[in-house]
C-alpha cells in the first residue's frame, strides 16, 4: 500500500481548493483598502484646510469631478490590465504586480503632500487595473471544466469582497474621523499590505493557475487583436468617417464650451470616438443576421450599464457629501462619521443576495417574464426609486435645516435591491450575446461602459452645486424610471433580436450567483 501525498495546490479545505481561500483573503483586503479610501476621498477633498481634521478645501463640484475621473479610470485600466495578463505575463504575476502597486499607492496617499496625493491615485488606478480583472480568472482556474463546485466557489470569493467593503466602511471611516484623513489612508494601506502578504505566502496553493501564456506558432482563427480592429477601422470608409466626424465634433465642443479641464475632456472624447468607431467596425465584420441582431441588443445593454452606474455611483460622491453636510448624524450622543453610511450597501448585499436570487427563481418557475433585460430594467427602476428617499431628505433639509439618517438607509436599501437585480445578470447576458471571436473584447468594452457610468455619476454630482440636490435627486428618479419602463416596453422586439440566446447558450457565469459588489463586477 502506497501513501500518496498531495501537492499543496491539490489540497482542499471545506471541500474547496486551499487556493480559493488565499484569493478570498487577498481580495477581501484589497477591497478593504479600495473602498476604505473611496469612502473618505471626496470628504477629504472638500474638508476645510483648517480645523481639527483639515483637508484640501476643494469645492464640492471640483471634488466630484476628480471622483468621476478617478472611478472611471479604475475601470478603464482593467482593459490593458487584462490584455497584459492574457498576452504577456499571466494572471498570477499580474495580480502580484497590481498588489505591489496598490501597496505603494495607498502608502503614498498617507503622506500629506500634493505630489503624494496624485501619485498615490495614479498608482492605485494602475494597481486595480492589473489586479481586479485577473484575480477572478484565477478563481475560475482552480476548478476543472464542469466542476459543480465552481459556482459555490465564486459565491465564497464574492463574500470576501463585500466583507472587505463593509469592514472598510466602518473601520477606515472611524479612524479617518478620529485621527485624521491620512490615518484613514494609512489604514487602507495596511489592509493592502495584509492582502499582499497573504497572496505572496500562498503562492504554492495557486502554482498551477494563471501562469505566463505559452507562445505558439499556430494562430487561432477566432483570435482577433485590437490592432487588427483599428487597422480595419481606419481603412474602411464607414468606421473611419464615424470616428473622424465624432472626434472632430466632440473636440470642438469640448474646446468651445467646456471651461475647465479642456485637454482632459478632449482626450476623453477622442477615446469615446475610437470606441464608437470600433463598434461600427465590428458590426460591419459580422456575417450573419443573427450575430448582427444580437450585437444591437448588446450595445443597448451597454447603455443600461452606463445609466445604472451613472446613478448608483452617487453613493461615494454626492450622497457621501450629503451625509456629511446635510444629515443629522447624532446617535446616542455620538456623531457618526459620514463615510460609515457606505456600510449599508455591502451589508444589504450580504443580507439580501440570496432572497433576491430566490425571488427571481420563484418568479421564473411561475412562468413569469424573467429575462436578463427584464431584470436589468427593473434593477434600474428600483435603484432610481431609491432616490425618492433622497428627495424626501432634501425637502426635510429645506424645511428644518437638516435631514434624518433613515432617508440614507432607505435609499441605499433600494439601490442595493436594484443592484442585485441588474448587476449579477449583466455580465452573464453580455457573454451570451457577444460574437464568439469578439468575446474577450466585449468584456473590455463592458468595463469601459462601467467606467463611463462612473464618469457620468461625477458629472451629475458636479451639477448639484448649481441645480441643487433636490433637483438632481428628482431628475435621477424620473430618468431612471422612464428609462427602465422604456426598456420593458421594448422587451418583445429586443428579445426577438436575441434569437433565444439565453435559451441556446450556456454562460460561464451563473446568473444568480455571479459576483456583484458596490460598483464593480
Amino acid at each position: 500500500m502506497t501513501n500518496t501525498v498531495k501537492a499543496a495546490h491539490q489540497k482542499e479545505l471545506f471541500g474547496h481548493p486551499v487556493g480559493l481561500y488565499i484569493l478570498f483573503l487577498t481580495e477581501m483586503w484589497e477591497r478593504f483598502s479600495y473602498y476604505g479610501m473611496r469612502g473618505i476621498l471626496v470628504l477629504y477633498l472638500t474638508a476645510q484646510t483648517v480645523g481639527d481634521n483639515p483637508g484640501l478645501g476643494w469645492l464640492d463640484a471640483e471634488a466630484l469631478s476628480l471622483y468621476g475621473w478617478y472611478t472611471m479610470l479604475v475601470y478603464v485600466a482593467s482593459i490593458p490590465g487584462g490584455i497584459i495578463a492574457d498576452k504577456i505575463i499571466g494572471q498570477k504575476r499580474a495580480v502580484m504586480i497590481g498588489g505591489l502597486l496598490l501597496v505603494a499607492g495607498h502608502g503614498i496617499l498617507s503622506i500629506e503632500e500634493y505630489w503624494a496625493f496624485y501619485t498615490g491615485l495614479a498608482l492605485i488606478i494602475c494597481g486595480v487595473g492589473m489586479l481586479k480583472p485577473n484575480i477572478s480568472t484565477l478563481v475560475g482556474g482552480l476548478y476543472k471544466q464542469g466542476d459543480e463546485r465552481r459556482d459555490k466557489g465564486f459565491s465564497i470569493f464574492y463574500i470576501g469582497i463585500n466583507v472587505g467593503a463593509a469592514l472598510a466602511s466602518l473601520v477606515v471611516a472611524v479612524v479617518a474621523d478620529s485621527y485624521g484623513w491620512h490615518a484613514g489612508f494609512g489604514l487602507a494601506a495596511i489592509g493592502m499590505v495584509l492582502g499582499q502578504a497573504v497572496y505572496m505566502a500562498g503562492q504554492k496553493y495557486i502554482v498551477h493557475v494563471g501562469n505566463k501564456p505559452l507562445k505558439t506558432m499556430e494562430k487561432k482563427e477566432e483570435d482577433v487583436s485590437i490592432g487588427q480592429i483599428f487597422k480595419t477601422q481606419f481603412s474602411s470608409k464607414m468606421p473611419l468617417a464615424v470616428t473622424l466626424v465624432l472626434s472632430i465634433t466632440s473636440s470642438l465642443v469640448a474646446y468651445q464650451f467646456i471651461e475647465n479641464q479642456k485637454l482632459a475632456y478632449i482626450i476623453f472624447f477622442l477615446f469615446l470616438s475610437l470606441v464608437v468607431g470600433m463598434m461600427v467596425t465590428i458590426y460591419g465584420d459580422l456575417k450573419s443576421k443573427v450575430e448582427k441582431d444580437r450585437y444591437i441588443v448588446l450595445l443597448l445593454s451597454f447603455i443600461i450599464v452606463i445609466v445604472f452606474w451613472g446613478a448608483f455611483e452617487q453613493a461615494g460622491g454626492l450622497m457621501n457629501l450629503y451625509a456629511e453636510n446635510r444629515t443629522n448624524r447624532m446617535f446616542l450622543g455620538y456623531e457618526i462619521p459620514a463615510a460609515v453610511f457606505q456600510f449599508f450597501n455591502p451589508f444589504y448585499i450580504i443580507l439580501f443576495a440570496v432572497p433576491v436570487a430566490n425571488f427571481w427563481l420563484w418568479w421564473k418557475n411561475k412562468g413569469k417574464e424573467a429575462s436578463s433585460l427584464f431584470k436589468m430594467a427593473n434593477g434600474v427602476i428600483i435603484m432610481g426609486l431609491g432616490f425618492v428617499f433622497m428627495v424626501f431628505a432634501s425637502m426635510q433639509y429645506e424645511k428644518i435645516g437638516e435631514s434624518a439618517m433613515y432617508w440614507l438607509a432607505l435609499a441605499y436599501l433600494f439601490h442595493t435591491i436594484g443592484e442585485l437585480c441588474a448587476s449579477p445578470v449583466a455580465l452573464s447576458f453580455i457573454t451570451k450575446l457577444a460574437p464568439v471571436k469578439y468575446g474577450a473584447l466585449m468584456m473590455g468594452v463592458y468595463f469601459a461602459a462601467t467606467g463611463l457610468g462612473n464618469k457620468v455619476a461625477g458629472l451629475i454630482g458636479e451639477s448639484a452645486s448649481k441645480a441643487g440636490e433636490l433637483t438632481i435627486f428628482s431628475g435621477i428618479t424620473i430618468f431612471c424610471v422612464i428609462f427602465g419602463i422604456l426598456v420593458i416596453s421594448l422587451l418583445k422586439p429586443l428579445k426577438r433580436l436575441t434569437h433565444k440566446a439565453e435559451d441556446l447558450r450556456e454562460s460561464t457565469y451563473d446568473e444568480e450567483t455571479e459576483g456583484f459588489e458596490l460598483a464593480d463586477n
